[in-house]
């Protein structure tokens, strides 16, 4: 898989991590927006701009709420996808999302002897990294989500992973793969703590306190989340934590009082895994004209050394 060097030389591997789709099954969310066409509008930026991820990632609110119907369609352009990146494509489920009806998307079928509602978390390996998607579509993980989590991490990264409902299932993931050396990185929707916005202070995960307890001291290198449309970055328990803006819209971060407010803004984040960190670099899928346009020096780019 291509990998890239930090500035150090460390190898590093890139990650599109998209959030937010809010698909929709007849009329465009707020009469303008077309969760799946401005998924796959990030995904033609992407490549346009050069990148070369190792593996996308979705944390959650797949569909708008009430638009299961939408979620066939979602599969398709999935697939498409990862097709198109011949990369992994790893979702997990959101607040708006249908346990059930999500059963078509791929890597989210029942778990085995389980029901159409039950949580199915799932570890994959992708390259030198183990990716833990988890489902935090009620708001908070569960006693059965958060002992699966602890009995996972303390597995070698990668000894574990091919588990759970839906895993191998995707481009570039194996049960039969080496170990993930380079340590784990954890999906979920649901932040493990509050926004700085007033109405949604309140709105990460239920139980952040108990999922913390576990993550602490592990392989966990990063935790990617969504939910509350704009970008957020926190150091919790020593992980980087990581809520990528939405694809469907951004928060006004000034609201009234009382009130939360969104604009028409989509946006992912470009994250970069290697030995020396994380990095989180939020990306607007569409901008204004350039104020100006420059060549510059490899000269003028660098610090200036004393």
């Amino acid at each position: 898989m291509p990998a890239s060097l930090s500035p150090t030389g460390s190898r590093r591997s890139t990650v599109l991590h998209l959030s937010d789709v809010h698909a929709t099954a007849a009329a465009p969310l707020y009469g303008v927006v077309d969760g799946i066409t401005r998924m796959c509008a990030a995904s033609d930026y992407a490549r346009a701009a050069g990148l070369e991820p190792e593996a996308i990632v979705i944390s959650g609110d797949l569909i708008e709420r009430g638009n299961s119907a939408a979620y066939p369609a979602l599969r398709d352009a999935l697939l498409d996808v990862e097709d198109s990146w011949g990369v992994p494509v790893l979702s997990v489920l959101g607040n708006h999302d249908d346990r059930a009806a999500a059963r078509v998307l791929p890597g989210h079928q029942a778990p085995a002897g389980g029901h159409a509602e039950d949580a199915s978390p799932r570890a994959v390996r992708v390259g030198e990294w183990r990716f833990v998607l988890l489902d935090s579509s009620t708001g908070a993980l569960g006693v059965e989500q958060l002992a699966w989590l602890e009995a996972e991490l303390k597995l070698p990264a990668g000894a574990g992973a091919g588990t759970g409902a839906g895993a191998g299932t995707g481009t570039g993931i194996s049960a039969d793969s080496p170990l993930a050396p380079s340590g784990t990185v954890v999906v979920m929707h649901h932040p493990p703590l509050g926004s700085p916005l007033p109405m949604l202070a309140r709105a990460g995960l239920r139980d952040a306190a108990d999922f913390l307890d576990i993550v602490e001291g592990t392989d966990v290198r990063a935790i990617l989340c969504g939910h509350f449309h704009h970008p957020l970055s926190a150091t919790m328990r020593g992980v980087h934590v990581s809520a990528g803006p939405a694809l469907a819209y951004h928060q006004v971060m000034d609201a009234e009082p009382g009130t939360v407010s969104g604009f028409d803004r989509s946006m992912f984040s470009l994250v970069h895994l290697s030995a020396d960190g994380v990095s989180a670099s939020s990306v607007g899928v569409e901008h204004p004209a350039p104020l100006f346009t420059l060549t510059p020096t490899l000269s003028q780019l660098s610090p200036v050394s004393s």
